[in-house]
């Protein structure tokens, strides 16, 4: 199965030029591996002042975490198509490294590696690195936890 950005567009809330991977290099139901070369886009939304600082990274991750989300939900399914979910969310970054103060300086891909360190039904912690793709250069690495549907925290109904 090809994960590519339309793929990736599709199964995540991000659109546009907000859905920042390119496609997916590798995944199995702990990790996965996703390429991105946004950071290198002047029309890039989340640059600020003709820059993009390396915490904007942290974006990159939870892209990659939803897109692990959606694959592990459709791989349950039988491969069938699931709905964009409307309300999950990043609840912490704990624990991050900036090992460079910006991304639109790399000048090759990003390599955005997230790993699955414990799930619950609705709360998945994960450990996330971002590298250069060749150079295997780290640029930041930390946890996140991710709560998959926020109605079931908040009480708020689902749309």
């Amino acid at each position: 199965m090809k994960i590519d950005r339309n793929w990736i567009a599709a199964h995540i809330p991000h659109q546009g030029s907000m859905c920042l991977l390119a496609h997916v290099a590798s995944w199995d139901q702990e990790r996965l591996v996703a390429i991105a070369d946004s950071h290198l886009q002047l029309d890039n939304p989340l640059r600020a002042h003709e820059r993009l600082g390396a915490a904007n990274g942290i974006e990159y991750a939870a892209q990659a975490m939803a897109v692990h989300s959606a694959l592990l939900a459709t791989s349950q399914e039988g491969m069938q198509d699931m709905a964009r979910p409307s309300a999950g969310f990043l609840a912490s970054v704990r624990n991050t490294v900036f090992h460079v103060a910006r991304l639109d300086d790399i000048e090759e891909a990003l390599q955005i590696e997230v790993t699955c360190t414990h799930s619950e039904p609705n709360c998945i912690l994960y450990r996330f690195a971002i590298h250069g793709r060749d150079s295997k250069k780290p640029l930041l690495d930390g946890r996140a936890t991710i709560i998959i549907d926020a109605s079931l925290v908040t009480g708020a109904k689902p749309s």
